[in-house]
């Protein structure tokens, strides 16, 4: 398949981007969470650095029971999370981790929403004002797929894109192998030549 002058200038800018991105040395972050509405609570958290090795990975115990609708995605169970810190115990580990680095998601809006939520749900108001970077952006920019409907390019699901890239690791939808998987997305597009 060619690309067209629009799609190859959009995918060369994605690459430049991602080549900036990495330079920044970021950590990558990835949730399960309990749903997706205003009351969803993150169940699980890592965080991968730059390198690749794992800064802090850990399921949560949240106020509410996981419903089974998400337990079939990410088959995270009540049982599984019982004996969990909750969010509000993590959070003050977990933040001097984040504090200071450029945060890299799949979905940056979604997780960030959701390190919001889940502290808020214990009564604590959110003060933080983290630099993030969303690799699901960067990644439909890079596949250059238009939406006409939304007038921007296409969103892909995580597993899609890395699929599509042949990255040989899986969309399981646990927080540690997805964040690596984004990771590996980023580089994959940082490393990308145009011919």
């Amino acid at each position: 398949m060619t690309l067209s002058d629009f799609q190859r200038k959009a995918r060369l800018q994605a690459v430049e981007i991602a080549q900036r991105v990495l330079q920044q040395k970021p950590v990558y972050i990835d949730t399960e969470t309990t749903g997706l509405d205003s009351s969803a609570e993150i169940i699980e958290i890592s965080v991968v650095d730059h390198d690749g090795s794992v800064l802090f990975d850990s399921t949560v115990r949240p106020k509410n029971p996981i419903p089974r609708e998400a337990q079939a995605v990410h088959h995270i169970s009540n049982e599984m999370v019982k004996d969990a810190r909750p969010w509000y115990v993590i959070w003050p580990t977990l933040r001097p981790i984040l504090f200071g680095r450029l945060l890299a998601f799949y979905n940056a809006d979604f997780d960030m929403r959701m390190l919001k939520q889940s502290l808020e749900q214990y009564g604590s108001p959110w003060k933080e004002n983290f630099q993030t970077f969303d690799i699901l952006k960067l990644y439909a920019q890079f596949a250059s797929v238009w939406d006409p409907r939304r007038r921007s390019f296409k969103y892909h699901s995580l597993e899609s894109a890395g699929r599509a890239c042949k990255i040989s690791l899986e969309n399981t939808h646990r927080a540690t192998d997805d964040t690596l998987l984004t990771r590996a997305l980023l580089h994959y597009i940082a490393d990308y030549s145009i011919d």
